[in-house]
């Protein structure tokens, strides 16, 4: 199996470069495109919450620092993609409206990558990033410090749709693996599930893992981040989002406890 096309949301700040970066890493050896895709500020989001009080020169001024901003950002955005040394590259400027332009451009792409700011609903492309994973369901790559294809993955699997889809989405990233250890706690979920049939699945597949249980009670993600840390994995393939979102936001959940640490780097998909 391989990847085709790498997209990179830009926001036109000095967060798009390390996330060129990581996509350039996860591109390279597939021979994938790296596609960076700058989404400015959308005018037609903002206007709606105008008002009458934004009426006449004070809209029109409000408007043009959009402008100005966008542009400004677009500059930047190509100046980082231009000093990306991976050779098959696409920068790609988004127009309003802007959203249904990154929700295509998802689509049409095989990992989506971002750095920790995003996915801790930090900057501009935070909201994006729900929209991208919950939404478009599109798997996604949060790259932190150390990111490489060819290190030792860990597998979070609970039997569950999202974990069997990040299972499986995964497979062009652990065929590059030096090392792919599944990791299962039984007893942080309600869930019967079987370590040992992931194994059968990616042996049929070419893929040899090792499995882990662990034998702990608690919240799964605090039971994981220490298992991949000890087992020197530097990237977890995980579901994302198993309960509805608000649920997740409001009570926490495995997947935003996997987002707030700064390591491991994470496969997602919900």
């Amino acid at each position: 199996m391989s990847w085709a096309r790498i997209m990179v949301p830009l926001a036109g700040s000095g967060a798009d470069a390390p996330a060129i970066a990581a996509g350039a890493l996860l591109a390279e050896p597939f021979g994938a495109e790296l596609a960076g895709v700058f989404a400015p500020v959308d005018a037609a989001d903002i206007m709606p919450w105008m008002g009458e009080g934004y009426l006449g020169g004070i809209q029109a001024s409000t408007l043009e620092s959009i402008r100005s901003a966008a542009a400004a950002g677009e500059a930047s955005a190509r100046s980082a993609m231009a000093a990306c040394t991976y050779q098959k590259t696409r920068f790609i400027a988004l127009a309003s409206p802007v959203w249904a332009g990154l929700s295509a451009e998802s689509r049409l792409s095989d990992v989506v990558v971002f750095t920790n700011e995003a996915p801790r609903g930090r900057g501009p492309l935070a909201e994006p990033f729900q929209q991208i994973v919950a939404d478009e369901q599109r798997p996604v790559l949060i790259a932190r410090e150390g990111f490489t294809t060819s290190g030792v993955v860990a597998v979070a699997w609970d039997g569950g749709k999202e974990a069997s889809r990040a299972a499986r989405l995964a497979l062009p990233l652990l065929e590059k693996a030096s090392r792919v250890i599944i990791l299962g706690a039984p007893m942080a979920s309600a869930r019967h599930f079987d370590l040992l049939r992931l194994q059968e699945y990616y042996a049929a597949r070419g893929i040899k893992a090792e499995v882990d249980t662990l034998p702990e009670r608690g919240e799964a993600g605090a039971l994981l981040l220490p298992a991949v840390a000890s087992l020197g994995a530097g990237l977890l393939v995980a579901g994302a989002f198993g309960h509805p979102r608000l649920q997740e936001f409001i009570f926490g959940g495995t997947t935003r406890t996997l987002m707030s640490a700064d390591q491991p780097s994470l496969f997602l998909s919900h």
